[in-house]
């Protein structure tokens, strides 16, 4: 098929959702410490990630829950009725069981009939879901495709930690906060998908994440925590981040000031002070929600994107980064018609 011929697949709708409970970082630091377990100076969640607040599910909600409610928001806002989808895709980093997919809860949920499966490849399972969803529609295996994520990681947090060490291990889990997100894909006449890179680098896939839940550690809370270096995570990033960025470059021949908004994953404040630095990329373009949501995983990027999509105009330009643990990172250049 000639590149003209080719089907243009883009996003018709977004939605979001944040559980209601929402607490600041000195009251998460209040309830890690207690018991006199550690001594802490004041404020020093806030004070090292940027974190102020974030929002936790209820123990009645799950990742399933997340996800279906900002399904509906997506659907309502397209004038869908769920049965009009042919495609579910559960792509997160968080599951509400090992088996069956998730992606099976939510629909039932929902009351779809579309063909249903999970996407995980952590903080980057719903980008990937959505380049999946392109690549399915491109196929002809799929006509409209309702992409969902549902990420409560702050129950992989070390809430009880008995000494320092362990506080240290399972620091980078204290960034987290919980979000659900959704997003309709289909072929739509202008604007779109444009390009897509990825980069990997698993030989890094040890330096965090939560051991437990596979064949490896199928029991025991000690494996339920997420544990691993924030500093050793970042290093990879920075090493293979500006490649992947330069490659889209040089193949789109769009830049920076071609971008009406730049999309980041966001762990803290200092991580995405870094990638500024780093990349060049114009902080006035980003949309911060570090700071009041925390690391959401793989819902931050859908966050940052329904809340944007009231200001975009068609032909607006939108470029989504994501970082994974695994590690991976991903850069897609998306135009609104």
């Amino acid at each position: 098929m000639h590149p003209a011929a080719t089907p243009r697949i883009g996003i018709t709708a977004v939605g979001s959702h944040l559980p209601q409970r929402r607490l600041t970082s000195q009251q998460l630091q209040d309830e890690i410490t207690a018991g006199g377990r550690l001594a802490l100076p004041e404020r020093m969640f806030e004070k090292a990630t940027g974190i102020r607040t974030r929002h936790f599910a209820a123990d009645d909600e799950y990742a399933s829950t997340l996800a279906v409610a900002a399904a509906r928001r997506a659907l309502d806002a397209r004038g869908l009725h769920p049965r009009e989808v042919d495609l579910l895709l559960f792509a997160s980093a968080t599951r509400d069981i090992c088996e069956p997919a998730t992606a099976h809860l939510v629909q039932a949920e929902l009351g779809t009939r579309a063909h249903a499966l999970d996407v995980s490849n952590a903080c980057n399972s719903f980008l990937n879901g959505i380049d999946l969803a392109r690549a399915m529609i491109l196929a002809g295996r799929a006509r409209r495709a309702l992409v969902v994520t549902g990420e409560t990681p702050s129950r992989a947090m070390r809430r009880d930690p008995s000494d320092a060490a362990e506080f240290r291990d399972g620091f980078a889990g204290y960034t987290f906060g919980d979000a659900g997100a959704a997003v309709l894909v289909e072929t739509v006449t202008d604007g779109g998908i444009l390009d897509i890179e990825t980069t990997t680098a698993s030989e890094h896939w040890q330096a965090g994440g939560i051991p437990g839940g596979g064949s490896r550690h199928p029991r025991g809370d000690e494996h339920s925590y997420f544990r691993g270096g924030g500093k050793e995570l970042r290093g990879v990033f920075e090493r293979i981040g500006p490649a992947v960025l330069s490659r889209l470059a040089q193949r789109t021949g769009l830049h920076w000031d071609d971008y009406t908004r730049v999309l980041v994953h966001q762990v803290t404040v200092p991580y995405l002070e870094r990638f500024v630095e780093l990349t060049g990329a114009p902080a006035e373009k980003l949309v911060l929600t570090v700071p009041e949501l925390g690391n959401i995983a793989s819902a931050t990027l859908g966050i940052q994107l329904d809340r944007i999509k009231g200001e975009l105009k068609p032909g607006d330009k939108v470029l989504l980064i994501g970082l994974g643990g695994g590690v991976s990172l991903m850069a897609m250049v998306w135009e609104a018609s």
